[in-house]
């Protein structure tokens, strides 16, 4: 018995992010209904933030739901809490549709029949399988952590969440191997982070606060493994079983690497493969200075890239006094034709610090002497050049620097009459050294 599923995550719907999000899922649905899937699955993270029912996001996001559910059964998995609320997700099965629509939004199992329909299990599994199983799906949503350490303490969530999850997909290896033999397709869909996966911005993700391993993933015996929550498309094969990251829908970031779409899934008990079928997301381009603009460079990097259409980032850092050198109406003319421009200024701040006591000193000799005390810093050569600015006049100090440096004296140095030095009375302390 095999399958085509079509995999769709992260679609991140806002009504900030409407233009770029609902390009892209439209375009994924158009995909999934010309390849004739037969079931399509949606891995968490619908939406950016919470939304009203009334917003133009939620409308668009419904709009295409609504298709998909014209054209086969479709399913949705609760995502990260401050992306998707929880209980939002309850508002997609109302939708009208000649297929149903399923929110797994705890641990359970649902199983799609020949007839088209969902059947979940009463608890975390079944404990018979419904007849004419076409599809078993095992379902591990976004977990509470809070919850969880209300019992481990904060400290122990991050380890004991993956050891939870790794003992629930353990549990589950033993039905999946009995359904696959039965010639049942199996899919586990999560929301959740594997350890050694890479993000879109290329770093890789190592810690202890990851719910997965591969190595558990696989241990779960199901067919294929659909993940949500990281934004880049990614997989793992292990004898023709597949995990894979179906990726963002579309490009939120600057500097996110790789094609964006969704995966169209051909899966049977045994194997699975994924093909990815890229969105039209939008192209991003990066420069960065580590200070001022280079314009130069710059138009350098317009002429070696397709400004026309793209979203493009300057970023740079400059000290505070030189904030005003940045020519931003430069920069954006030479950017033009970029549908967006986003300049990022990091200024420097200059850091001035008072060095304590020091205005008690009543001389200035005595001042420098506290200044370098507290610095720790050698102050006897600033206090020797003190002291010459005391006996001599500054004809006489430059005199004896040029001789001692062997060159010309200037004749009207040279000429220069000599100025009476100053006397130690005349000089008033500071009341504050820098």
């Amino acid at each position: 018995m095999s399958l085509r599923i079509a995999h769709f995550s992260d679609l991140h719907y806002a009504d900030e992010t409407l233009v770029e999000v609902d390009r892209c899922f439209t375009h994924a649905v158009d995909h999934a209904i010309a390849a004739q899937v037969d079931v399509a699955i949606i891995t968490g993270d619908t939406t950016d933030h919470a939304l009203s029912a009334h917003s133009p996001a939620v409308f668009a996001l419904a709009r295409q739901i609504q298709r998909l559910a014209n054209h086969c059964p479709v399913l949705m998995l609760q995502g990260t809490y401050s992306h998707e609320p929880p209980g939002f997700l309850s508002l997609f099965p109302l939708i009208r549709g000649k297929h149903p629509i399923w929110v797994a939004d705890h641990i359970q199992q649902v199983a799609l029949t020949e007839g088209g329909n969902w059947i979940a299990s009463a608890s975390w599994q079944f404990e018979t399988m419904p007849r004419a199983t076409r599809l078993m799906c095992t379902c591990i949503p976004t977990q509470n952590r809070a919850a969880l350490a209300t019992s481990v303490g904060a400290p122990d969530v991050a380890g004991a969440m993956g050891n939870q999850v790794t003992q629930v997909l353990a549990g589950y290896a033993q039905g999946h191997l009995a359904a696959r033999q039965a010639g049942i397709p199996v899919a586990l869909l999560s929301h959740g982070t594997v350890h050694g996966c890479v993000t879109e911005h290329g770093v890789p993700m190592a810690g202890s606060d990851h719910e997965f391993t591969t190595g558990a993933l696989f241990d779960a015996e199901a067919t294929a493994v659909m993940l949500g929550h990281i934004h880049r498309h990614q997989s793992w094969t292990q004898n023709g079983r597949r995990i894979a990251y179906a990726g963002s829908i579309g490009r939120l970031h600057y500097g996110e690497d790789g094609d964006k779409g969704a995966l169209i899934w051909d899966v049977d008990a045994n194997t699975a493969g994924t093909a990815l079928h890229p969105t039209p997301a939008r192209r991003t381009l990066d420069i960065s200075f580590d200070g001022p603009p280079d314009l130069d460079k710059l138009t350098q990097f317009v002429a070696a890239h397709v400004i026309e259409g793209a979203w493009v980032r300057v970023r740079w850092q400059v000290l505070e006094e030189e904030r005003a050198s940045v020519d931003r109406a430069r920069i954006e003319g030479l950017l033009a034709g970029a549908s967006g421009v986003k300049l990022e200024g990091r200024i420097i701040p200059v850091v001035r610090a008072r060095a304590a006591g020091i205005a008690r000193e009543l001389s200035l000799p005595r001042q420098i002497a506290h200044w370098a005390e507290v610095t720790g810093v050698d102050g006897s050569d600033l206090l020797a050049c003190f002291e010459q600015l005391r006996e001599e006049n500054p004809d006489m100090i430059a005199q004896r620097i040029l001789q001692q440096s062997a060159l010309p004296v200037p004749a009207d140095i040279a000429a220069a009459p000599r100025s009476q030095s100053v006397s130690p009375g005349t000089i008033e302390p500071l009341p504050l050294l820098l």
